[in-house]
């Protein structure tokens, strides 16, 4: 689903699909099959963001201006 269209809409659609889980109403199948599709979504979602992250480090990389850094959300202390 990802693929075409876009980290956006993945990450769209993986947002609605929790909030359907999340209101519990659903026949366990259903649940299921969400729950699947969820699971393709966030492994989508991951190549998507890893390949950003390569292209983002081949670039400074070129650039030759900075080092490529592991990445760290904000509060979190850097990988080792």
């Amino acid at each position: 689903m990802g693929k075409t269209g876009g980290f956006e809409v993945s990450l769209q659609r993986l947002e609605a699909i929790v909030a359907e889980l999340e209101r519990a109403e659903l026949p366990l199948d259903q649940s299921l099959t969400l729950f699947e599709e969820g699971m393709l979504l966030v492994e989508d979602c991951r190549k998507q963001l890893d390949a950003a992250e390569g292209k983002v480090e081949m670039l400074v990389k070129r650039a030759g201006a900075l080092l490529p850094e592991a990445f760290s959300p904000a509060g979190e202390p850097p990988e080792e």
